[in-house]
């Protein structure tokens, strides 16, 4: 099982770890002190900072010089009495603080990189691996955004995690991020730069916006370009001390910070934290005190996805304990993701909630260590909701697929349905874990982009467009032409999510979906002529339904006599020409 927490011993701790200083030439208010910079972090209620100039640590480093020059002073019995006291205040802020070495470094193409370390870093260590991306000897200690040619994105990520450092993209929604937005090309560059396993967390603008077209929900695991879940966090990246009241965007302190969960001021459980993958333990800061984010609440009103799902009980009769490892296994061979167990995923229906929950962690624990092959490191924890108690499982993404629940029945996840892997999708599972096949899928398409707040963004000259626009929905199942053979009808299912082919599916075979999907087809495919569509040029949509809260749509496409079939269609895997059908719009 995955490392464990008491989420009673947890305290909410509020962070900003974008912080300019005099040691970035475009800081505004040179005439500040690194000690004004550190009061003014306390004064806004901040428990951890990083100090993250352009491209150099000659900020905390001149800090660190400070108070050594300092020591050695008392150490003489020399102090000045102003020193001691700019001593004092510097051990009190350390001791109340978690400041952290770190650096915004810029990347090719000018995409910005955080990178925050642990405080026993030796500076020139950290200097030495600006050196190894190609920051120039002589810009060491200029704090300039304006290097020359550095390390490329992914590059900058590797080395920086392998120093033990925390990556975070910098503003990933805006200018200089690395969602190159605004970029009407380079759709895998986007993938790659944010789904890059050495990556801990995507900075974002608009951290306290909710619904579809935020960025956290963008990468929240559901969409087919993006399957990995992202952290996100917020930072001020502020160039300044205090506000500025002629340019209200420009953020001074603390103004645009982010509060997590943590058991100790401490950067290893901070950057535990960005390697879990329980997305409840960050929030965004607010200076007013309002109710708490209800994060199981959030999920219910959601419902059940590709990333996941609740369950009312876990009682072995009825076959709902083998439901929940059934999830569990499928998870872990799709995307990763949550189960929540004591509710149902209606938020109108009542609370049921898990009877001695202690007990029941300890028996899903050992359930899943016996019964799921290979091992798979999950979190199990309980929680209180509406006076019950719920139990929730986070379930990672396996890197030694395909999982198994009793040794020979494979499980997937196929949107909000699990269900048995077929051949094919087996041996896809087999090629990931030999890692033959890429981790995310490789789509060739430029993705559809969360909508931001309004930046304007310069596209690079040096980026070239990419691979030609693959027009197909992103969700859902294309129901290709059946072969007959002795009577039977064997189909062949291409899910549009990753672009998989699966062959010889016959509809007593299929599961839910691809039983649909088969149905429908049958039924449309000999009465075209007399069917009402909604065509819109060569597109069409068949037909709309909605199960729970999740819209699908089936769609059809033509070209010249020929068409093409799109069954159980998302808004996720609505793009390009498809928007037009679109509810969201």
């Amino acid at each position: 099982m995955g490392k464990k927490h008491n989420r009673a011993a947890l305290q909410w701790r509020c962070m900003d770890v974008h912080l300019h200083t005099p040691a970035s030439t475009d800081f505004q208010q040179p005439e500040v002190t690194y000690l004004d910079v550190l009061q003014r972090a306390e004064a806004r209620g901040l428990d951890i900072i990083a100090f993250t100039d352009h491209n150099t640590v000659s900020g905390y480093r001149r800090v660190l010089d400070e108070i050594h020059q300092l020591e050695l002073l008392e150490k003489l019995n020399r102090l000045l009495p102003e020193e001691r006291n700019r001593l004092n205040e510097y051990r009190r802020l350390f001791s109340k603080m978690l400041i952290l070495p770190g650096f915004e470094f810029t990347a090719t193409f000018g995409f910005h990189i955080l990178g925050i370390f642990h405080p026993n870093t030796p500076i020139r260590d950290i200097e030495h691996l600006l050196l190894s991306l190609n920051i120039p000897s002589d810009h060491l200690d200029e704090g300039s955004q304006t290097v020359g040619a550095t390390s490329d994105v992914l590059t900058a990520y590797r080395l920086i995690n392998q120093a033990g450092g925390i990556v975070i993209a910098a503003h990933a929604n805006s200018s200089n991020g690395v969602a190159m937005r605004g970029f009407s090309f380079g759709g895998q560059t986007k993938i790659a730069y944010t789904q890059d396993p050495n990556l801990h967390a995507l900075e974002v603008t608009d951290l306290d916006q909710k619904g579809p077209r935020s960025t956290a929900d963008f990468f929240n695991g559901t969409k087919p370009e993006y399957p990995r879940r992202m952290h996100c966090i917020q930072g001020s990246d502020s160039h300044r001390l205090t506000p500025d009241a002629a340019r209200k965007k420009n953020l001074s302190i603390g103004d645009r910070a982010t509060d997590v969960l943590l058991p100790e001021l401490d950067f290893d459980d901070l950057r535990e934290l960005f390697e879990s993958n329980d997305f409840s333990r960050t929030r965004p800061h607010r200076v007013k005190e309002e109710p708490a984010f209800d994060f199981i609440q959030a999920a219910r009103e959601e419902g059940a996805n590709i990333i996941q799902d609740f369950h009312d009980s876990m009682t072995v009769r009825g076959g709902k304990l083998y439901e929940i490892l059934s999830d569990v296994c499928a998870f872990a061979n799709t995307n990763g993701g949550t189960l929540y167990i004591g509710m149902p995923d209606d938020p109108h229906k009542p609370v049921i909630g898990v009877p001695e929950g202690e007990q029941a962690v300890q028996a899903l624990e050992k359930e899943i260590n016996n019964r799921i092959s290979p091992p798979l490191n999950c979190s199990i924890d309980l929680h209180d909701y509406k006076g019950k108690k719920l139990v929730r499982i986070l379930i990672p993404r396996g890197d030694d697929p395909p999982y198994a629940v009793d040794d020979n029945k494979v499980y997937i996840r196929d949107e909000a349905e699990t269900g048995l892997a077929v051949r094919d999708e087996i041996v896809n599972l087999v090629l990931r874990g030999k890692n033959q096949v890429a981790a995310a899928p490789a789509i060739p398409a430029t993705p559809t982009e969360p909508v931001h707040p309004s930046e304007q963004v310069q596209a690079p000259a040096s980026i070239h467009p990419a691979e030609t626009e693959n027009l197909d929905p992103r969700t859902g199942v294309e129901v290709l032409p059946p072969e007959e053979r002795q009577g039977t009808q064997y189909f062949a299912m291409r899910d549009l999510r990753n672009g998989n082919t699966v062959k010889n599916v016959t509809r007593a075979s299929a599961r839910r979906l691809w039983h649909y999907a088969i149905t429908r087809y049958a039924e449309i495919i000999g009465s075209l002529d007399t069917l009402s569509i909604d065509w819109r040029g060569n597109y069409g949509m068949l037909s709309s339904y909605k199960q729970n809260k999740t819209t699908f749509y089936d769609f059809i496409q033509r070209d010249g006599n020929h068409y093409r079939f799109f069954f159980g269609v998302t808004e996720d895997g609505i793009h390009g020409p498809w928007k037009v059908f679109s509810k969201e719009d």
